[in-house]
């Protein structure tokens, strides 16, 4: 399977390591030289510098062979753009986008993008957690 990542920060980067790990030929694409660092000194994937909105750097990551992509850059709306791309021009049967604002993430996942909220889990594990373990005001 082939995978391409969009964005190596500390997300980015641990789904690459992920899907490396269980097989995958992984390519990472990021701005900086430098995030290559967090995929560590054992990585054996793709890395190519430059924008995900570059359709040259994504040809260059190998996205017209993509089985599945994920889109994990610090901009909401760079991911939903590169998202857009990687699924219409490029037809990624899965295409994953990560999108911080929760109305956001509502809006295009609504409208058949698949997408990760990171605000809304904490959002709603913090609800869970604080109402599973404060206990029950004692009757008067």
């Amino acid at each position: 399977m082939k995978g391409v990542v969009i964005g190596c920060g500390r997300v980015g980067s641990a789904v690459a390591q992920g899907l490396a790990t269980e097989g995958w030929d992984v390519t990472v694409i990021d701005e900086n030289e430098d995030a290559l660092a967090r995929l560590g000194l054992a990585w054996r994937g793709g890395f190519v510098i430059g924008h995900g909105m570059d359709t040259t750097v994504l040809e260059s990551a190998g996205v017209r062979e993509a089985d599945a992509a994920v889109v994990a850059t610090d901009g909401d709306n760079t991911n939903i753009v590169i998202g857009q791309v990687l699924t219409q021009r490029y037809e990624i049967a899965t295409v994953v986008v990560r999108i911080l604002d929760p109305a956001r993430a509502k809006f295009y996942s609504d409208r058949g993008m698949q997408t990760v909220c990171p605000t809304q889990t904490a959002i709603s594990g913090l609800l869970e957690t604080v109402r599973r373990t404060t206990p029950e005001p004692a009757a008067s």
